[in-house]
């Protein structure tokens, strides 16, 4: 299919903005996020203490943006081992809560369609292939993919994010980020992009629930769109879509 070089490129997150991962997934990966630290800062074959787990995690969260960049700078942490085992869920298929019609929705909005999530790309893909997405998207972009420099850069560096949009060859003018974190969708609109606030499953912000959740769902400046449901995006093109 040939699109339009004007045409929009959506970049989507994946987790709390495609499907629920409140439900299901981000509790089983903070446990899995715990036991794996407990493990890095134990001693003499002792995992290591709640309070001194939630320090490191809230300390690491708070300087890096995510744990697992705490981890590996300062504990030495393979951040490929990190994310395969804190994203192992054998019963993943009946974790995933998402709406229907998913399909459907991609292939109405115009433009093209990208992944761009934070949670590694063997998870990202099986959650696409069970909500069977998995082919409405031209390129899958996980954090692994986020290297600048040879450092990771995810969500919300705005180097990642000028990076992606010089790979897809896109303006920022051209660009809409669809997200549930309000942090990214921040550093999108800073740098030129549209962005589009989905809030229906802010339950919990992060999988480790550091991030800000507000009370009440004011649509702050840098957010173009405020959706309860991606379903609700058709409607709402012409307030994205910028007009040539």
């Amino acid at each position: 299919m040939n699109i339009p070089r004007s045409s929009p490129v959506w970049l989507f997150d994946l987790d709390n903005t495609l499907h629920n991962a409140s439900h299901a997934i981000f509790p089983a990966i903070t446990a899995n996020m715990n036991a794996y630290i407990a493990r890095v800062l134990g001693g003499n074959g002792e995992p290591a203490g709640l309070d001194a787990v939630n320090a490191a995690r809230t300390l690491y969260w708070r300087r890096y943006g995510a744990t697992m960049l705490g981890l590996v700078k300062h504990h030495g942490v393979d951040s490929a081992h990190f994310l395969r085992v804190t994203h192992d869920f054998p019963e993943l298929a009946s974790m995933v809560r998402a709406e229907k019609g998913l399909g459907q929705l991609l292939r109405t909005l115009p433009g093209r369609k990208v992944l761009l999530t934070n949670a590694p790309q063997r998870y990202a893909r099986d959650v696409l292939r069970i909500l069977g997405i998995d082919r409405a998207f031209s390129h899958h972009i996980a954090i692994e993919h986020m290297r600048i420099h040879r450092q990771l850069r995810p969500k919300p560096s705005r180097l990642m994010l000028r990076n992606v949009m010089k790979k897809q060859k896109a303006a920022p003018g051209r660009c809409i980020l669809v997200e549930d974190t309000l942090a990214n969708l921040r550093a999108a609109r800073g740098l030129g992009m549209r962005t589009a606030w989905v809030t229906q499953y802010l339950k919990m912000a992060d999988p480790i629930g550091m991030a800000h959740v507000p009370e009440r769902y004011f649509r702050p400046q840098w957010v173009d769109v405020k959706v309860k449901s991606v379903r609700h995006l058709p409607a709402r093109v012409s307030h994205l879509v910028r007009q040539r």
